[in-house]
């Protein structure tokens, strides 16, 4: 009769301790365990290993549906061979985390358009989501009008506040702003506020000597470079953009076999595509 009472009341207890995953198992585990002959401890710990585990698996899955990060762009389907400049073994350890992270350092992913900026971003901040960290991903033209929004209202220190939950924030194409379109100066806000405390990742397909399109003014402009750089991780990616490549691709497999007893059919869209996205 005790061994009943003390049974049905588990159900209960492990709901008020928010333990959902011992509730869903023990009893499978309670049966092996007086099948195999185990001892209590190794039975309580086997659940409770079984707990910690599955709670983390939910934390990374609400922390991978927060951060933004855009389905499928992995190191998985990332093509190291086609991103010139970019050292692999460098990219995956950064994935770790780890004193980088600790010490709010920065890392700037610079190149051409097309050439998987974006790409190696949002992989890396996946491979950190997996790694318990918590990543924001986001345009940073949505950033800018976010932060704008925030002042207006007088909220601006505020939301700078909340954004400190996220380790990694990723702004993705810093070089679309432009002073001229509203107050950009919230943008410098934000990499003020992170400076030396929280990391921030950034891509651009300007050099720095082209952002004074973006910040208010010269003296603002140097002094975010100057916070950016101080504990920066540098990406360059001088591929040949995927998009050309795989328009290209797709060119060539459109093109008919040649009869060697017909006369030559000039491939013409594939020269035009080629002069069109030729280098200039």
């Amino acid at each position: 009769m005790t061994d009943t009472v003390d049974t049905t009341v588990l159900p209960g207890l492990l709901t008020a301790l928010r333990l959902p995953s011992i509730a869903r198992h023990w009893q499978h585990y309670v049966t092996v365990a007086d099948r195999e002959g185990w001892p209590a401890a190794r039975l309580l710990g086997t659940l409770l290993e079984l707990e910690v585990a599955e709670r983390a698996q939910r934390r990374i899955q609400r922390h991978q549906a927060e951060s933004g990060l855009p389905p499928g762009k992995t190191f998985a389907t990332f093509d190291f061979n086609a991103a010139a400049g970019l050292r692999k073994a460098h990219v995956l350890a950064l994935a770790s985390g780890d004193h980088w992270i600790r010490t709010g350092a920065t890392i700037l992913a610079f190149g051409p358009s097309g050439t998987g900026k974006s790409h190696i971003a949002a992989a890396l901040g996946s491979a950190l989501v997996d790694n318990g960290y918590r990543v924001l991903f986001t345009r940073t033209t949505d950033m800018v009008q976010r932060l704008q929004t925030a002042r207006r209202d007088l909220g601006l220190a505020a939301t700078l506040d909340k954004l400190d939950k996220f380790d990694l924030i990723v702004l993705d194409d810093l070089s679309y702003v432009r002073k001229d379109q509203a107050e950009t100066s919230v943008l410098f806000e934000l990499i003020s506020h992170r400076y030396e405390r929280h990391s921030l990742m950034i891509t651009a397909n300007q050099p720095f000597s082209a952002w004074d399109q973006i910040f208010p003014d010269p003296a603002m402009t140097v002094a975010a470079i100057d916070r950016l750089v101080h504990h920066a991780s540098i990406l360059e990616m001088n591929g040949t953009s995927y998009r050309r490549r795989a328009a290209l691709q797709r060119t060539a497999d459109q093109v008919p076999t040649v009869n060697p007893h017909e006369p030559p059919v000039i491939d013409a869209p594939r020269q035009l595509l080629e002069e069109h996205t030729m280098p200039r």
